[in-house]
């Protein structure tokens, strides 16, 4: 295990597992974001996400989970993300330990490739979780979007008295849309699942708040860490491939070298 970055601002490289057990104290994060490998045979660096069986992909989900949980706060959130198939799983683990609040679908396009003998996939399921469903941040001010009965066709209420047109802002609802990440995009790294930066935008505006301590177990390229310093968050990231914790340092501006080598980011060639 390699402790890097400042005390606001860690990147742990080593096991989650063990990292998560050893080096987070219980009850000290606000918010845990949890973008895990997701058993489906990715290529990360030369290390496929594939396990020998479901039941063992199951069963190691099932030790971060319960780790994570005891490593937030009481009044702390929990977004965790995995594959459509797996999801199932870990809802009804998840809902005998926490209040899952919202099951939310992230939509995006399918950049022109899709399944051709069955409906591909074109979302990933994220759970929004907390511990105390009386006693949780949620920062509903700052992400309102857009309402389009108010905005745009400006209709008018008439259960109101006087009558009045429809709020032009709303809360979003569980459906969200943003692209996904892809080559020649300014916020792309070489990795094959990297998160775009307004989903969570969106994650840590609502569930945190300034000076809050927010963990991501899987960190990849850093996105959560990256967004939680803009929004002037204190944040751990954990990832076991030195590849991505160069990409984080780069990133979060913590080091312009790692092991005697500059950190630059890499172009692909056309």
């Amino acid at each position: 295990m390699e402790i890097l970055g400042s005390n606001s601002h860690k990147i742990i490289k080593g096991d989650a597992l063990l990292v998560l057990d050893s080096a987070v104290d219980d009850e000290s994060v606000d918010l845990i974001f949890a973008d895990p490998p997701y058993n489906i045979g990715k290529n990360f660096n030369g290390l496929k996400d594939k396990w020998k069986n479901d039941d063992e992909y199951v069963s190691w989900c099932y030790t971060w989970l319960e780790i994570c949980i005891r490593k937030l706060k009481p009044n702390g959130s929990f977004y965790v993300m995995t594959s459509t198939q797996f999801m199932p799983f870990f809802d009804i683990f998840l809902r005998s330990k926490m209040k899952i609040l919202s099951r939310i679908a992230w939509h995006y396009d399918s950049s022109g490739v899709q399944a051709k003998n069955y409906f591909g996939s074109m979302y990933e399921p994220i759970l929004f979780c907390v511990k105390d469903d009386k006693n949780y941040t949620f920062n509903s001010k700052d992400i309102l979007v857009e309402a389009k009965t108010g905005a745009k066709r400006k209709l008018i209420d008439y259960r109101k008295n006087p009558p009045q047109i429809y709020k032009s802002e709303k809360v979003p609802g569980n459906v969200w849309e943003f692209p996904r990440v892809r080559y020649r995009m300014d916020e792309y790294e070489e990795h094959p699942t990297q998160k775009p930066t307004a989903l969570l935008d969106r994650i840590i505006k609502a569930s945190s708040n300034e000076g809050d301590l927010i963990l991501d177990p899987f960190s990849g390229t850093f996105t959560t860490s990256f967004v939680g310093k803009t929004l002037n968050r204190r944040t751990i990231g954990i990832e076991m491939q030195e590849g991505y914790v160069r990409i984080g340092l780069r990133r979060l501006g913590l080091s312009d070298e790692y092991k005697g080598e500059k950190l630059v980011k890499k172009v692909r060639a056309l």
